[in-house]
């Protein structure tokens, strides 16, 4: 029912719905435990469990992020119910492979698509559309005293995120003040 889909980063997946639609609507199961477990065995990865999920609505031009847990850090499944956004996956693992480098994927309501984004990662999106709705399962608790901010716009990450020519993003007074990256530069793939 659900369909993997890899990614440059290989521990970042998406994951594509099976959708039953009619001209009364659609349906389709977003999450089911046996299914993803199976699905994550295929790529040699462990299913994480989900402690929490959260849902956020941001109008057009709204960048969050780019954030993470520097303890208890958090695997996200995201996943947009109204608009689109572009969701950014940066691995922060000092020992992986992939360190330094990202991955941004266009999630909306009409794609229906889902980001897995996992624990050692900064996660940050930009809303695309009028506004968006998103909805996200975490693999461990919020913990606001252990959250961190990676600059949206930093140059040794170069997030080619898709801003409208000559508009800003609306970010948050933290977001506005986050740190820069620290790590070394790496070429991205």
């Amino acid at each position: 029912m659900m369909k993997l889909i890899p990614t440059l980063i290989p521990d970042v997946l998406l994951f594509e719905p099976k959708v039953f639609g009619d001209e009364r609507g659609f349906f389709m199961e977003t999450f089911r435990q046996s299914e993803f477990e199976a699905l994550f065995a295929k790529v040699g990865m462990a299913c994480p469990s989900f402690v929490q999920e959260n849902m956020s609505r941001s109008q057009k031009h709204v960048l969050r992020g780019l954030h993470y847990q520097e303890t208890h850090p958090q695997g996200k499944l995201v996943r947009v119910t109204a608009g689109s956004i572009f969701d950014v996956a940066v691995d922060i693992r000092k020992a992986s492979k992939t360190y330094g480098q990202w991955f941004g994927q266009v999630l909306s309501a009409e794609n229906r698509l889902q980001m897995y984004i996992p624990p050692g990662f900064a996660h940050g999106f930009l809303t695309l559309s009028d506004h968006a709705d998103i909805i996200y399962k975490c693999t461990a608790y919020y913990a606001a005293e252990f959250e961190k901010c990676i600059t949206w716009n930093d140059p040794q990450l170069n997030i080619q995120w898709p801003l409208e020519e000559g508009v800003e993003p609306i970010l948050s007074e933290k977001d506005g003040k986050a740190d820069k990256f620290l790590g070394p530069r790496k070429s991205r793939f």
